[in-house]
């Protein structure tokens, strides 16, 4: 990698990508794994046969780009190791707030708008009425927290979305982590299984509220016994 030529700035550039990952599964996965750096102004990755396996992370931050870059390098995501560096230009969001932008990736904005538009075609028909919104939970978060403490969780409140991989990049990166288990006939959960109980909760308190999506806060608790 040779990003001696590339000053740091608060963008990234990822190379090296899983190509057989959903364009929305891959942002929304990314955007969970980097998070933990700083606070992510916006993810961008696109299906186009010239910019398959490569996406872009732009963070609030230049320190928070920077921490990303040294620690992620090589990281296994999806089964293939990440090259990441500096992003070669700012990107657009990071342009408009500090009045800098110029118009000049049309062509890029038109293609993201046929993907999207082919992807929502493919989407399954409980959620082709053109709400994105994931199913109302069927749970209530009543005092589950003080449940006695457990080596496995019990993680509520998921988007639709969710994928055992995506909860997966957060949660092994807490020691003793073991496994993921989801229900498919109950979307919205899942259980979490670490080493000992002392390790899950690390996991619980560190996770507590994280949001995949900016509408679905996670709820994490102690498993019944």
């Amino acid at each position: 990698m040779q990003t001696a030529d590339i000053p740091p700035n608060q963008s990234i550039y990822i190379k090296n990508l899983n190509e057989k990952v959903k364009k929305e599964e891959l942002k929304r996965s990314l955007y969970c794994l980097f998070s933990q750096f700083g606070r992510i102004l916006d993810v961008v990755a696109l299906k186009t046969p010239k910019l398959r396996g490569q996406a872009w992370v732009a963070f609030s931050e230049v320190t928070a780009a920077s921490n990303a870059v040294r620690q992620m390098q090589n990281f296994p995501f999806y089964d293939k190791p990440m090259r990441v560096q500096y992003a070669k230009a700012k990107s657009d969001c990071i342009t408009k707030a500090e009045g800098t932008f110029e118009p000049k990736e049309k062509k890029r904005k038109h293609e993201e708008k046929v993907e999207r538009k082919r992807e929502e075609a493919q989407r399954p028909n409980n959620m082709a009425n053109g709400s994105t919104s994931p199913p109302a939970p069927w749970f209530k978060p009543n005092g589950q927290e003080a449940m006695p403490p457990n080596n496995i969780l019990f993680i509520q409140n998921l988007p639709y979305e969710t994928t055992s991989d995506m909860l997966q990049v957060l949660f092994k990166q807490y020691p003793g982590f073991k496994e993921i288990r989801m229900i498919s006939a109950k979307p919205g959960i899942a259980f979490v299984e670490y080493e000992d109980d002392v390790q899950s909760s690390i996991a619980m308190q560190a996770l507590q509220d994280f949001k995949i999506t900016p509408q679905s806060p996670m709820v994490i608790s102690f498993a019944k016994k």
